[in-house]
């Protein structure tokens, strides 16, 4: 699967992302990087835990490398429970995590995918 492809499959806009990070290569090598961020495990783990501000920095976290990276599918994902822990609040919508949880596996699966 080339880059195009990968963006395709994730629901991203490859072309916004060429032009913010200048060439195919800087796209890929920050595309891999992505597979060795801890922040969407430190997430869940947050939201086990009940540490809501800790959740809170997770899914913000999310939210920005994925807005980077054009992974708009997993950005809209994480902004929306991003808004819906802003202040520390509680995850009272758990299917605002589960959605972040299956973009973002649906990143790491097609990143294996790529060429």
């Amino acid at each position: 699967m080339n880059l195009e492809e990968f963006y395709a499959q994730i629901g991203g806009d490859y072309a916004d992302t060429l032009q913010r990070l200048c060439n195919e290569n800087m796209v890929k090598k920050f595309v891999k990087k992505y597979q060795d961020d801890p922040t969407c495990a430190d997430l869940h783990n947050a939201v086990l835990q009940q540490d809501w501000e800790a959740a809170f920095r997770g899914a913000h976290t999310i939210k920005g490398v994925a807005q980077n990276l054009g992974f708009d599918s997993l950005y809209r994902a994480a902004a929306d429970l991003t808004e819906h822990l802003r202040g520390g609040k509680p995850l009272t919508e758990q299917p605002l995590m589960d959605a972040v949880l299956i973009e973002h596996e649906r990143v790491m699966t097609a990143i294996e995918a790529l060429g």
